[in-house]
């Protein structure tokens, strides 16, 4: 039963997305309810994976295998293990905050859910995929509604940022294909099946492996995203319209993390070893650069953006150390990051929505004329620069824990990014929050009840992760030992 789940977890968006063309245009009301029960029904079931999720078991735990295209042996393959289920339990909880938050869009409801859907459908796909052709069809399908969502309801710059982030997407996804193909022709018998091809190998030279790598690493450097690839990222934040930055930076960056997890290692493991240092030396580079770069900028959003790209960085590094302790401290800051910053995207389009401004030069004085909303500012600001007992200290720290006894001084020199992001998150409480209060903010209200509930849920996976890290730990690590175990890495702690 359990694996039927999954692909109803597919399946109920894209059906769902489907239904919304037949729902009449003029019912806006039907149409946000019924968009809100298909991401209820998605949460749910991702509550009962974890319900009878075992954290003990390495290997797969549901698995379904359908023949699809036989002739080139193509199958509906999809399954849950400790790799994606963290990913999946994310997916649904910003699924369903997201699409509530949507109430500020007023314009085009029916074609907004049906792409909201689709979008939500694509990315469930794309961490459940144990074929790399069903793979590829559900990244290429998250492409398609995320450049509508924001070319159509983002910002004045909308379509500027929505082709930025399509043909940066797309032509990492050229190159991806390119190395899905070379795969299935290298292998013996030929075969798209992830777990085959991690069993069996690729019958390629060093060489070649090392280029078909590099194909998937573009393809997924774009999506985490990594530097130099990653300026399609604060214009497409700065542009899209709050509920779709939440979705982007909570669910979509980390397709190209889970990627790197699912595909690049497991299937090229002697690459990946020799790989380690590139990825230190980027993450590095993702974490320092990223944070001087945010303590540059004056608009609100992109100061979180960019935030987002020195999260990332620690992503990268705990990565570069193959070891136990980093690959959970990756694992980690991927669903950390999904709360946190999407939790501050929220906050930002909270306060956009009041003002019309993201101009931090703007604001000033705010704490005393809305605690409440200051308080959520305080909060979340915090977790994201690392604050002991916040869910983003336990996994900032397991990744440079983890990178430090293969690279040292990398692993030195990327904590300035720290302070970096000490700095620039406590220069934003003070720009918003403290000094005098600009006089035409006199009228400023506070959050809402439904804006407070929206956040609680983010609040109380933030405090738990900080206090009791065990949980989410033990979600991950016997399939992340599974994993270094077959690329030659650390599997203890």
């Amino acid at each position: 039963m359990m694996e039927t789940i999954l692909s109803w977890m597919i399946f109920l968006p894209l059906g769902g997305a489907v239904a919304v063309l037949f729902l009449p245009k003029g019912n806006e009301r039907l149409i946000r309810g019924f968009g809100l029960a298909v991401t209820l029904a998605v949460l749910a079931g991702a509550l009962l994976l974890w319900r009878g999720f075992n954290p003990s078991a390495a290997g797969f735990q549901w698995e379904q295998k359908i023949a699809w295209i036989p002739m080139i042996g193509v199958h509906y393959h999809v399954g849950l293990d400790g790799l994606n289920f963290p990913l999946i339990l994310l997916t649904g909880i910003l699924g369903v905050i997201a699409l509530l938050a949507s109430h500020t869009i007023t314009e085009r409801i029916k074609e907004y859910t049906f792409l909201y859907l689709l979008l939500l459908g694509g990315m469930l796909g794309t961490f459940l995929a144990l074929d790399l052709f069903l793979f590829y069809v559900f990244w290429e399908v998250v492409l398609v509604p995320m450049y509508f969502l924001i070319g159509i309801w983002g910002g004045p710059r909308r379509e500027y940022a929505a082709i930025k982030f399509f043909l940066y997407t797309l032509a990492g996804s050229v190159l991806m294909l390119l190395s899905i193909l070379t795969c299935y022709f290298a292998s013996t018998p030929h075969t798209f099946s992830i777990p085959a091809l991690i069993q069996q190998g690729v019958t390629l030279s060093g060489t070649v492996q090392w280029w078909v790598f590099l194909g998937f690493f573009v393809a997924f450097a774009i999506k985490v995203p990594i530097f130099p690839f990653h300026t399609w990222l604060p214009d497409a934040h700065v542009e899209a319209p709050t509920p779709i930055s939440v979705i982007l930076a909570g669910v979509l960056l980390k397709m190209g993390g889970y990627a790197f997890l699912r595909i690049s290692f497991p299937i090229f493991p002697e690459v990946a070893r020799g790989f380690g240092i590139v990825f230190a030396v980027l993450g590095a580079i993702n974490v320092i650069y990223g944070g001087f770069v945010a303590m540059a900028q004056t608009d609100f959003k992109k100061l979180v953006a960019y935030s987002s790209v020195a999260h990332m960085g620690f992503v990268l590094l705990g990565f570069a150390g193959l070891t136990l302790t980093g690959f959970n401290g990756a694992m980690l800051e991927m669903f950390n990051h999904g709360i946190i910053t999407g939790a501050m995207f929220l906050v930002v389009g909270m306060l956009y929505e009041r003002t019309h401004t993201r101009e931090l030069s703007a604001f000033g004085g705010l704490g005393a004329k809305v605690p409440v909303y200051g308080g959520m500012l305080i909060f979340f600001t915090l977790a994201s620069l690392g604050l002991p007992g916040l869910s983003g200290f336990v996994s900032e720290f397991l990744a440079l824990l983890g990178c430090f006894p293969t690279h040292p001084v990398i692993t030195g020199i990327s904590v300035l990014g720290l302070v970096i992001g000490a700095g620039y998150f406590l220069l934003l409480l003070q720009r918003v929050l403290l000094g005098q209060m600009p006089e035409k903010w006199a009228g400023l209200t506070d959050l809402t009840v439904r804006e407070i509930w929206l956040l609680v849920p983010l609040i109380g996976f933030t405090l738990w992760i900080g206090f009791w890290p065990k949980v989410a730990l033990g979600w991950q690590s016997p399939s992340l030992a599974g994993l270094l175990y077959r690329i030659g890495g650390n599997a203890a702690w």
